[in-house]
């Protein structure tokens, strides 16, 4: 196993920032997967450690990384051309430092609807992340209580496998039938239900550390990422 911490550069409209990465590479591995953090927490959050070694565990490559805002100590996100800057200079990255491998861009809630956008656009030489696939871990489809405002315009557009990790009774995806007509508008695109789950694939009356939660995801991803 090979592991390293390094500065990535990201270029932005104001100029160059450099955010943190973290790179964990088994022998042999032909799959590495780009994991970004949600909105609230940064790229070390025990829930992302606890997926990211489990995915190491079962032989797949992965690095964490932290968008602009996070690295400069804010906790709100910045412009989501900034998060679509930082997706592309990790592509760059995993295709550099591992260019026979499989990309695949994943993230937490926030961190994967800004690895979407990124795919989306990836005809834009400021967008270019083309994924083999992608993994969302919780897409916030519409903020709690406001299916109104649905985050949903750019992901049929996205002709890369989707595969949407989701909690019964996360609030970001309610009425799930709203939610399920969005999945049926993609080209690929399936659901990892976690039944009983929420934002964060918290269970009522199951307590288990954030990093457990996180590891117990990996099997069914890395299983999905090898159909």
């Amino acid at each position: 196993m090979n592991a390293l911490a390094a500065s990535l550069p990201v270029g932005l409209p104001a100029g160059r920032v450099e955010v943190s990465t973290s790179w964990e590479i088994p022998e042999g591995a032909d799959t590495v997967v780009a994991v970004a953090h949600g909105a609230g927490a940064g790229m070390d959050h025990p829930f992302l450690v606890g997926f990211t070694d489990a995915l190491n565990a079962v032989g797949l490559a992965t690095v964490r990384f932290a968008f602009p805002y996070r690295e400069a100590g804010r906790r709100m996100p910045g412009p989501a051309a900034h998060a679509v800057a930082t997706w592309a200079a990790v592509a760059d990255a995993c295709r550099t430092t591992m260019p026979e491998a499989r990309f695949v861009a994943a993230g937490k809630s926030y961190g994967g609807r800004m690895a979407s956008m990124a795919a989306s656009t990836h005809d834009t030489a400021e967008a270019a992340i083309a994924p083999d696939a992608l993994v969302y871990l919780g897409y916030p489809l519409h903020p709690p209580g406001a299916p109104d405002k649905e985050r949903s315009a750019h992901l049929p557009s996205i002709g890369a496998p989707q595969l949407f990790v989701e909690g019964t009774i996360d609030p970001f995806i309610q009425p799930i039938e709203r939610f399920a007509a969005v999945v049926d508008r993609c080209a690929r695109a399936d659901v990892l239900w976690i039944e009983g789950g929420g934002h964060s694939f918290e269970v009522k009356g199951e307590r288990r550390a954030a990093d457990a939660v996180g590891a117990g995801l990996a099997a069914p991803v890395s299983a999905w990422l090898a159909a």
